[in-house]
């Protein structure tokens, strides 16, 4: 689990970080890049430490770094929460405020890591100043990490659909979050009392922990990430399209070039493999098509448009005839026309007759 929560881990910091560049100036998403940007660098931390669980004690210098990092995220995920919620004035005078907390326990692990006889091996620290150490770490993460499931659970309510999704997912992972590091106070506070835990709650810390680290990373990257899919399933569906539209296309600007949107040319094999510009080719070849369609149904019998699958062999025919320069009325006939409304029905029904024609 610990390298699953590496690999999540950088993959939602990358994506935040290509977000980031794209929108600098949106403070929540500088926040919540802030957060991931400061997990990311204590977790190598934490494993050049050996890995640090409570109440054992790593080098002291690992371990205010890696701690110190947390806490600074922890503080982020506060503010990102702040400023999505919050007007601008009113959220940065309660992070502000939020930063009182944060100095008091920093202040806390500076006394702790100076108590620390130098040079001594994580071993021979005392307890009295592990256990402060960790006390302190952990109370700040049941208060930060508390303050931010209510945030999360009062944005959700009115967040749009995916949005609420992922904040769902985040308010699990802080809750379970929340709960490791509640029982951890109970592991700490025994440690330096001299006694001893139950033997289910060791287990218990490391089986809400890790969960609600995986969950609360996946939970801020899911809208993104389900955003960005729907997108590719959009795109996916336009290069498809566009493919199939091509016998009906060919047949036009064949017949009619100078209606291309296009004026330049572009050889058969790169237009198979190109990935790019899919969305401007996919509606310049519809309105084209559409265009064709109007053009020609001139020379087409009354009531073609009523079959599509009868359309095809009566266009090649129409078109010869443009070609003959048989002399025709001007006024133009319904052709292939969608029976609902919007361009993904024009579009159907135009794929539908670039089918035909293909089988015919």
């Amino acid at each position: 689990m610990t390298i699953v929560q590496g690999v999540l881990l950088y993959a939602a910091l990358l994506w935040k970080l290509y977000q980031l560049a794209r929108a600098p100036r949106d403070r929540p998403l500088r926040m919540v890049t802030l957060c991931l940007g400061c997990a990311a660098v204590a977790y190598p931390i934490g494993l050049a430490g050996g890995n640090m669980t409570q109440p054992d004690a790593g080098p002291m210098p690992l371990m205010v770094a890696h701690w110190v990092l947390l806490l600074v995220m922890v503080y982020a995920l506060i503010c990102f929460f702040l400023f999505s919620v919050l007007e601008p004035a009113a959220a940065q005078r309660r992070a502000r405020w939020q930063l009182l907390p944060l100095a008091a326990v920093l202040s806390a692990l500076a006394l702790a890591a100076v108590s620390t006889p130098s040079g001594s091996p994580p071993a021979d620290y005392p307890v009295g100043t592990v256990a402060m150490f960790y006390l302190a770490v952990d109370l700040y993460l049941v208060y930060g990490l508390g303050s931010a499931f209510g945030w999360t659970r009062r944005y959700a309510r009115g967040a749009e659909p995916r949005l609420a999704r992922g904040l769902v997912l985040t308010s699990t992972g802080l809750a379970l979050m929340v709960l490791g590091a509640s029982l951890l106070v109970l592991v700490v506070a025994a440690f330096w009392a001299g006694g001893t835990v139950p033997g289910p709650v060791s287990p218990a810390v490391s089986f809400t922990v890790l969960p609600g680290i995986l969950l609360f990373i996946v939970g801020v990257s899911y809208p993104g990430a389900a955003t960005r899919l729907a997108a590719l399933r959009v795109w996916w569906q336009h290069l498809r399209t566009y493919h199939q539209l091509n016998p009906l296309w060919t047949l036009f600007n064949g017949a009619f070039p100078e209606d291309s949107l296009s004026r330049m040319p572009v050889r058969r094999w790169r237009d198979l493999l190109s990935l790019r510009g899919v969305h401007r080719r996919y509606y310049r070849r519809a309105i084209e098509c559409r265009d064709g369609l109007v053009r020609i149904s001139p020379y087409l019998p009354a009531g073609a448009g009523a079959s599509t699958e009868t359309l095809a062999p009566r266009l090649r025919a129409a078109l010869r005839a443009y070609r003959d320069g048989e002399a025709v009325p001007r006024r133009a006939n319904p052709v292939a026309l969608p029976a609902a409304d919007g361009l993904d029905a024009d579009v159907g029904e135009l794929v539908t007759l670039a089918e035909a024609l293909r089988a015919n």
